[in-house]
């Protein structure tokens, strides 16, 4: 199967969040009860503070603070009018002037919590006041809902759920469970943010600006975009002005659009942000969404653009910011380096957040700068002792899920977070890649029917589709492959990495099938949608050298092309098949060596190294398959690339056994039958490859590999004038299909020459 880049939004710090609308709390000032010691002309202040008249009052205020400058009550009346007349920077300002003279004045410690969720600077000082506060009175939920309103803002989530767990459980007034329903959206729990907002709606509350935002985000996520249009246009059409609140809701609409296919819409929606400074990081987030949705890359472009002016612009970038930034990068190969640089520079600013050493080493790893076992070793030394903290582990979560081909080694490590209740549904995915792997195949459909039944899982069939034809094609039963590979193209997705995999899946079943024209003629669609994609130029140089379309010179001088002018690490699937299919050369040792530190159960790829090696000492090519076996007896391509190297030795005997005993394993696995066929064709036992090849056509009719072999078989029995007729039969039905292959044109040459192999006809995968 063609491997599919599954992108998914990770949730960080989503910092200017409550510029969307009021906060949480509001906090109606009230002019406390001012003493009769307290000078006349502050009582005086506060009476027209009372009365309304806020700029009066702020003149007295002002006074009197010349005046009476240790005058806390003099600084909280200036503080409180401030806000009154909208002029917040001041306000914040003089309430730490009334924490100087009153440390622990509540109204102060708690106005400044308050304005904390304003400006994404204030907030860092908002969480301190906020745990002065609470030290003070450990009880006060009003204060511990703004903190975790305010960790929500940097993307502390754990912390912020924590403080909510609490707040949820005592009474919360309707704007804290407001407050959560936001925070549950963005730290990616969307169930439990669709109750919360169905809780607060109860108590007769509107769901307005940055709420209505965050509500949205909920419904798309749970796959209903539809009515986050719905609810967001309706925003829209009451903002008059381009605000940083229309500038949220232009981008999360743009996002539903997306979700719901209506691509130009979402593209028009954002135009009026483009430009602009201060819609950068929202901007990028939107476009990147939009990429994701709709596969493009002009999109994609604007997004990475975009997120490095953010990163080499904003000045105080917060390491929420940062990480998000890194996450996002590193899902476009092209900028994997770039994001991998962030996350060392984050991990060493952060030396006590492993989730940052845990995202480093898994993309040290997709850029081959680490081996698995390299990665296995640093996950372990970077995961002790266990991490309980739940934010944490749902990174760790996400950096895993991004390995398209995790080792079977990871396995425990992705079901144990999975036990752990990680919200992370696409563990399920990559376990069942795992399971597949090891040709558990039940354990495998599981793990897919649980991926299946979530929200994501339910947006993401194609992916479930294309592992689930898989399996299939590990199973052996190619028709039904075929069938959802062809049901994928024939819904045209919008994603064109999805139709590509599915082109290339088929293109691989026509491959196993021996009808490698066909598959070469879907390549061509492949290389016609991408043109870009130059590693898809080498899968069809591929399947075109094994057709023999190609002669061996041609298909060496795109692989060597491909090796001088692309770096070391980039080691696309094709160019593993390409090397797989050329015939064994010791100068290419060091690559096969490479390739099987990416991909160490390659079939292939072993059986070119276990070649090479034999050609130097046969005992010791010998004993290294004997460990290889040892380390995983369950890996069926290991006995292939044995019994390979016994028929290159000449061990018949010996490779027969291998063939029989993967045939005990696995009873249909048409391969081992053809292999086994063509040993007693060579054996000149006739009747028993016959009646292997027969098995072997009545799993798959079209295998043309035991076709041409029983053509072969009836000629070496001296019955050339009916091979030819059965030949002729053969290539009258791929005429038919609109298909050729010169493998047939050549069998016929040798049947009318009389020159045969005594053990009929190569199949592809035997090549030498």
């Amino acid at each position: 199967m063609g491997e599919v880049r599954v992108k998914r939004r990770i949730w960080s710090s989503l910092v200017g969040l409550a510029l969307l609308g009021s906060p949480a709390i509001v906090i109606f000032e009230v002019a406390p009860a001012i003493a009769q010691a307290v000078p006349a002309a502050i009582r005086q202040a506060y009476t027209l503070l009372g009365q309304g008249l806020v700029n009066q009052a702020i003149a007295i205020f002002e006074r009197s603070i010349r005046q009476y400058p240790q005058s806390a009550e003099a600084r909280l009346g200036l503080a409180i009018a401030y806000r009154r007349a909208g002029r917040d920077a001041d306000a914040f300002a003089v309430y730490q002037q009334v924490l100087e003279v009153d440390a622990n004045n509540r109204l102060a410690l708690l106005s400044l919590g308050v304005l904390g969720g304003y400006r994404s600077e204030w907030q860092n000082r908002g969480i301190e006041a906020l745990n002065v506060l609470l030290r003070l009175s450990p009880n006060d939920t009003e204060a511990l809902a703004q903190r975790a309103l305010l960790y929500g803002y940097q993307g502390r989530f754990s912390e912020a759920l924590a403080d909510y767990a609490i707040v949820l459980q005592n009474n919360p007034t309707p704007e804290a469970i407001l407050g959560a329903a936001q925070i549950y959206s963005y730290s990616g729990d969307f169930a439990q943010s669709l109750t919360l907002f169905d809780r607060y709606r109860a108590t007769g509350g509107e769901i307005t600006g940055g709420a209505a935002i965050a509500y949205a985000n909920a419904l798309r996520e749970t796959g209903n975009p539809a009515q986050a249009v719905q609810i967001l246009e309706a925003q829209l059409r009451q903002s008059r002005q381009l605000n940083s609140t229309t500038i949220q809701l232009r981008a999360a609409l743009a996002s539903a659009y997306a979700a719901s296919g209506l691509f130009e819409q979402a593209g028009r929606t954002l135009t009026p942000l483009v430009g602009r400074p201060d819609s950068r990081l929202t901007l990028a987030r939107a476009f990147n969404e939009i990429a994701e949705a709709s596969g493009s890359p002009a999109y994609g472009q604007q997004a990475i653009d975009l997120y490095k002016q953010v990163l080499t612009q904003t000045p105080n970038l917060t390491i929420g910011i940062a990480r998000e930034i890194a996450d996002v990068l590193g899902g476009y190969p092209q900028e994997q380096a770039y994001a991998l640089e962030v996350y060392r520079q984050l991990a060493q600013q952060n030396p006590g957040d492993r989730s940052l050493i845990v995202q480093q080493v898994v993309l040290e790893r997709q850029l081959g700068l680490i081996t698995d076992a390299q990665l296995q070793q640093r996950l372990q030394a970077s995961l002790q002792p266990p991490i309980s903290d739940p934010s944490q582990l749902r990174i760790i979560a996400q950096a895993l899920t991004r390995l398209d081909s995790p080792t079977p080694a990871l396995l425990p490590l992705y079901q144990g977070l999975l036990n752990a209740r990680v919200n992370e549904p696409f563990l399920n995915f990559r376990i069942a890649q795992i399971l597949i792997q090891q040709n558990d195949f039940p354990g495998a459909r599981n793990a897919l029917a649980a991926y299946a039944a979530t929200p994501q899982g339910t947006r993401d069939q194609y992916a479930n589709m294309l592992l689930l034809a898989e399996v299939d094609r590990r199973e052996g039963n190619l028709a039904a492959s075929a069938q959802r590979y062809q049901m994928i193209i024939s819904s045209n997705p919008p994603d064109s990495g999805v139709l590509s995999a599915a082109l290339q899946g088929l293109a691989g079943i026509l491959q196993v099938q021996g009808r490698l024209p066909e598959a070469i003629a879907l390549y061509d669609q492949i290389i016609t949608r991408n043109p870009q994609d130059v590693a898809k130029q080498l899968g069809r140089a591929s399947l075109a050298y094994q057709a023999g379309l190609i002669p061996q010179a041609q298909a060496e001088a795109a692989l060597n092309g491909w090796l001088a002018t692309r770096p070391s690490t980039d080691t696309p699937p094709e160019l593993i098949s390409l090397v797989a299919a050329l015939p064994a050369n010791p100068q290419r040792e060091g690559l096969y060596n490479a390739l099987l530190a990416i991909e160490p159960n390659n079939f292939g790829l072993q059986l070119r190294q276990v070649q090479v090696l034999a050609a130097r000492s046969p005992a010791e090519a010998q004993a290294q398959l004997a460990r290889l076996i040892a380390r995983d007896p369950n890996n069926l391509g290991t006995y292939f690339v044995q019994g390979q190297l016994a028929q290159q030795i000449g061990d018949l005997n010996q490779a027969s056994d291998v063939y029989e005993t993967i045939l005990s394993r696995s009873p249909n696995n048409t391969d081992a039958l053809a292999a086994l066929g063509g040993i007693n064709f060579q054996q000149r036992r006739y009747d028993a490859a016959e009646n292997l090849y027969n098995q072997v056509l009545a799993l798959e009719p079209q295998n043309q590999v035991a076709q041409t072999s029983l053509i072969s078989l009836t000629a070496a029995q001296g019955r050339p004038f009916a091979a030819l007729q059965q030949l002729e039969q053969l290539q009258l039905q791929q005429a038919t299909r609109g298909t050729a292959d010169l493998e047939l044109d050549r069998q016929r040459q040798q049947i009318e020459e009389g020159f045969l192999q005594q053990r009929g006809f190569q199949p592809p995968w035997e090549r030498y």
